[in-house]
């Protein structure tokens, strides 16, 4: 069964920013279009909480009734290739805020998400860089902006605008008390 596209595939029904996901700036046949864009089926497995929520005709999982769901046991426990840290935080943000307000905001930050990758990433920084934008709030990760642009207008190489970023992006974080790294299933 094909999955039907959405109309904002960057958030997807349970609460992921694929907008920030290191997959979908991937160049490729491995390139994710966000949750349900167009072509999500042949780069993505079936999921089963995209299905429920198309089924019940459901934008996003916060508006059923019956969320959270037993889908969503230890959903935020451990990473694929997207954090999920924030999960539930987001999903109650987008709740709280209107999902036009937190639209806009995932926008903001996926322009300065694509910034970092143009203009700092040296091969080596992408997962970082989509890590810290979808785990730091908008105001932080636009006072790092900030910064990285103050520190970098007299360095000419890639590779040490690179280094900058990287390490003011994890001092900002850990200031916050926030781990940038995926969390891995426990083997076993």
């Amino acid at each position: 069964m094909k999955t039907k596209t959405r109309k904002y595939p960057q958030f997807s029904p349970c609460g992921l920013n694929c907008g920030l996901c290191p997959r979908y700036y991937t160049k490729g046949n491995s390139r994710c279009p966000g949750c349900a864009g167009a072509g999500f089926d042949a780069v993505h497995p079936p999921c089963g909480i995209l299905s429920c929520s198309l089924r019940k005709g459901l934008e996003y999982c916060f508006l059923c009734d019956e969320f959270p769901c037993k889908k969503y046991d230890g959903a935020d426990q451990t990473d694929s290739f997207i954090t999920h840290k924030n999960q539930f935080r987001d999903i109650e943000k987008a709740k709280q805020m209107g999902i036009a307000a937190y639209e806009d905001e995932l926008n903001l930050k996926i322009k300065m998400l694509e910034e970092l990758l143009e203009n700092y990433d040296d091969g080596r920084r992408k997962g970082l860089f989509c890590i810290a934008v979808n785990l730091l709030e908008l105001k932080d990760v636009s006072f790092v902006m900030k910064q990285i642009k103050e520190e970098t207008t007299s360095l000419a190489e890639l590779k040490e605008k690179a280094k900058v970023a990287a390490r003011l992006f994890e001092a900002r974080a850990a200031e916050l008390g926030i781990e940038l790294r995926l969390r891995k299933k426990a083997k076993g």
